[in-house]
């Protein structure tokens, strides 16, 4: 049995089958999702995108340990209806937006797919590491049938740990929201054996894989469902779960005139001039947000 509060939307959680080797998190994005949707009057497929993406940054910006750290992940086009995605995560904060072609969008006849809104494109993840302030990138192409699909590539070639990640969204009610799992076979981290992680077909983790596989859209996107009551009806027959409630969810624009102050301080006087409109404000556009600030310099 599972002797906490339960989690519904908008927390993650966190959880190891510590005899399989293996971690997982599971998030149901509902009214951070609408929130931050209702920046922006998308269509029908960049809502599902965006939500999607979202669901994959939380995921995968949880696993990061530091306070302060941050996940983002962008992915990119020079010949897609979709030039630029960009989604971050850090400290349960998480926004995101899409830059496309509505024109295009709307003369599209063909089934939407990944290709077909973003061509020959290519996915970013960048990690910022607090404690450290390093940062690591890795570049994929943007291949498969779904941008999870392209995450999971992301997952194997550079980071080279077999992961599973299963998202559902539905955008098409009043209440948009997206839900999804990620699990992770981490390696046993002795020295001088074979790290697990290099093996895509270890036993254990072929049984993890295929038991996640078997979760169902309505299960992810049922709010009456918890979490922990998902979690158990997929894990059930192992002898041990252990489950750390995870960040709680918030829109996560970090927007304010004295950060873009700041930023624009560091312009030059004469490029600052060139930026003022007639009334002599400089006006700047969030686009998580889609808020104007219009700042006297």
């Amino acid at each position: 049995m599972i002797d906490q509060d339960e989690t519904f939307s908008d927390k993650l959680l966190a959880f190891t089958l510590p005899e399989r080797h293996a971690r997982g998190r599971l998030v149901r994005l509902d009214a951070v999702l609408e929130t931050i949707l209702s920046a922006h009057d998308y269509p029908p497929p960049i809502r599902d995108l965006l939500a999607e993406t979202l669901t994959l940054t939380a995921l995968s910006g949880s696993l990061l340990k530091d306070d302060g750290s941050q996940l983002t992940i962008q992915a990119q086009s020079s010949d897609g209806i979709v030039e630029l995605l960009a989604c971050d995560y850090r400290g349960g904060e998480l926004r995101g937006y899409v830059q496309f072609d509505e024109a295009r969008l709307a003369a599209l006849e063909d089934e939407i797919s990944l290709k077909t809104l973003f061509g020959t494109g290519f996915l970013a993840v960048t990690f910022d590491l607090a404690t450290t302030d390093q940062r690591y990138q890795g570049i994929v192409p943007l291949e498969g049938n779904s941008i999870t699909a392209a995450f999971e590539n992301y997952f194997g070639q550079s980071e080279q740990v077999p992961t599973l990640i299963r998202i559902s969204v539905d955008g098409s009610g009043a209440k948009p929201v997206a839900s999804g799992i990620l699990v992770q076979h981490v390696p046993e981290g002795e020295e001088g054996r074979e790290r697990l992680h290099v093996r895509m077909d270890h036993p254990e983790w072929e049984h993890v894989a295929i038991i996640t596989d078997t979760i169902r859209t309505d299960e992810l996107l049922n709010r009456d469902l918890s979490l922990e009551a998902l979690l158990w009806r997929l894990f059930h027959e192992e002898n041990r779960i252990l489950i750390t409630p995870g960040d709680t969810l918030s829109r996560g624009c970090r927007c304010t005139m004295q950060h873009f102050e700041t930023v624009l301080a560091r312009f030059p006087s004469e490029e600052r001039a060139t930026m003022r409109n007639d009334d002599g404000i400089i006006l700047v556009d969030c686009a998580f947000c889609s808020r104007v600030f219009p700042i006297q310099d």
